[in-house]
């Protein structure tokens, strides 16, 4: 655990003194997707069309149009960072995750003269106010639908219940001076409570808050039923840094919003307004996403912005949806999840999970699983179908033995070879609901479907048979001190 860091300029200055995990330049650099660019080269991997890599975060120093402004990417892009931002070895992140929701600690507010995120306000009463000039952001390639925001931290409260609030991503598309729009794919708490906003003819208030510590982005994404309706994810936050997330009162809505963003957007959701996320630029595609692919635009609520708030010299961080910066806001909060179930239901026998960047850190799960005895031969299975009903987004669970490394793709793929056959250890589960995002889930894919999303899931069993544990012996190595060798 890392008290040190309490927002992110704080967590920039202990990934610089990190040899290989902070890059800037001073070139100047556009936001028509150069910028993104740029970053697929140096660090982004994930589902990101080869060639890419995992590499180090980068803050750009000199934004085209911009003067003054700054851009970060990728800071929390690789599981080795956050594992350096939360003090956390990275193997045994998904375990730290559980131990925070164990502990939570909530928020708390403070006053609004004292926020840092209030350091310069723009309203959009002024004439003058335009947030596409205000702002930095990003096409993540040329044939986006727009310009997106794409951290954006969204927190608003239950319109029946104001003490039940929900802090999430979604993605936000520039569509004017003082309009955005907001995505809400699949089955989201803050789209519970813009229905229920919408059902009284109501707007919805919603703070965005970018440029954060990296703790409340990361704990930001866990998901149903591991995080009920209501639950304030901040509260998880402050049990990764032992101390309370400060939250003020927003200038221009009755919302609340975090005291040491770089940048707060208010606005409201409003009722009967609906644009297409192309609506600028007709382009027929969004941005790139978790999967890998860039999908459709979509009709979506409008988001009228009623100020900027942000500090002196604020620093826009942004993220490419396909890398591997998604896949560790998804998949850690995931493999929690799991830990947290399986713990409970089957005692002893859960080590590890893993949610690899292959999908997304959604679509794959990898169990590692120790059968302790006979009985404990097709608790495996049950484990697998545990994490179905846990995360309904997840496609195909892989289930390993403790001699097997989760986070190795080769070792992974060897068990995959040597302890799984198709006709005895793949167990599918058809006509479920999944993940939207799959094209394999698509009707045009698949006419058979009765609707888009609904398809199969699979376990594959790749452990070995408990009763024939020797056929299954991994030959053990001397244990040698290296060091006088090399």
């Amino acid at each position: 655990m890392r008290s040190d860091i309490y927002d992110l300029r704080s967590a920039l200055d202990v990934l610089r003194n990190i040899p290989g995990e902070y890059l800037e330049t001073d070139r100047q650099v556009n936001l028509m997707g150069e910028l993104t660019g740029i970053y697929k080269k140096i660090g982004a991997r994930g589902t990101v069309r080869r060639p890419t890599k995992i590499g180090p975060m980068m803050m750009f120093n000199n934004i085209d149009g911009y003067p003054g402004a700054r851009v970060a990417i990728g800071v929390v892009g690789s599981r080795e960072r956050v594992g350096h931002l939360l003090g956390t070895p990275p193997e045994q992140l998904g375990h730290f995750y559980n131990q925070c929701l164990q502990n939570i600690v909530s928020p708390v507010v403070i006053p609004s003269e004292t926020a840092l995120c209030h350091e310069q306000v723009y309203l959009a009463s002024d004439p003058a106010f335009d947030i596409r000039k205000i702002l930095p952001i990003p096409f993540t390639t040329e044939r986006d639908a727009g310009a997106y925001i794409t951290m954006g931290l969204c927190y608003a409260s239950d319109p029946d219940n104001k003490e039940d609030r929900n802090a999430a991503i979604h993605r936000m598309c520039v569509q004017g001076r003082d309009e955005l729009t907001i995505g809400f794919g699949g089955h989201r708490h803050l789209g519970v409570f813009k229905d229920k906003a919408f059902a009284r003819e109501e707007p919805l208030p919603i703070s965005v808050n970018i440029g954060l510590d990296p703790a409340v982005y990361l704990a930001s994404c866990f998901e149903p039923p591991t995080t009920p309706l209501g639950f304030d994810e901040l509260s998880i936050a402050g049990a990764m840094r032992n101390r309370a997330v400060e939250l003020t009162r927003c200038i221009a809505i009755d919302e609340y919003c975090i005291a040491n963003a770089e940048i707060v957007i208010e606005g409201e959701l409003l009722p009967g307004r609906m644009l297409k996320e192309d609506h600028t630029t007709n382009s027929g595609r969004a941005l790139p996403e978790f999967p890998g692919y860039s999908g459709p635009a979509h009709m979506n609520p409008v988001f009228k912005v009623k100020a900027v708030t942000c500090r002196k010299n604020p620093i826009m961080q942004v993220c490419i949806g396909a890398s591997e910066e998604h896949v560790n806001m998804a998949g850690i909060p995931s493999e929690a999840s799991i830990l947290a179930f399986l713990h409970n239901a089957m005692p002893g026998n859960v080590l590890n999970a893993y949610c690899p960047p292959s999908g997304g850190g959604k679509f794959n799960a990898i169990i590692q699983f120790k059968k302790n005895n006979i009985k404990d031969e097709g608790k495996q299975r049950q484990a697998g179908l545990g994490v179905l009903a846990v995360l309904p987004e997840v496609k195909n669970v892989f289930i390993v033995d403790e001699d097997v490394d989760i986070f190795d793709p080769y070792d992974v793929q060897w068990a995959f070879t040597t302890r799984f056959r198709p006709d005895l250890d793949l167990i599918l589960i058809p006509g479920v609901r999944c993940h939207p995002g799959d094209p394999t889930e698509k009707q045009f894919y698949d006419a058979s479907l009765r609707d888009d999303g609904i398809a199969y899931k699979a376990i594959y069993d790749c452990t070995g048979l408990y009763n024939f544990k020797d056929r299954f012996y991994r030959p053990e190595y001397t244990n040698v001190d290296i060091s006088e060798f090399i």
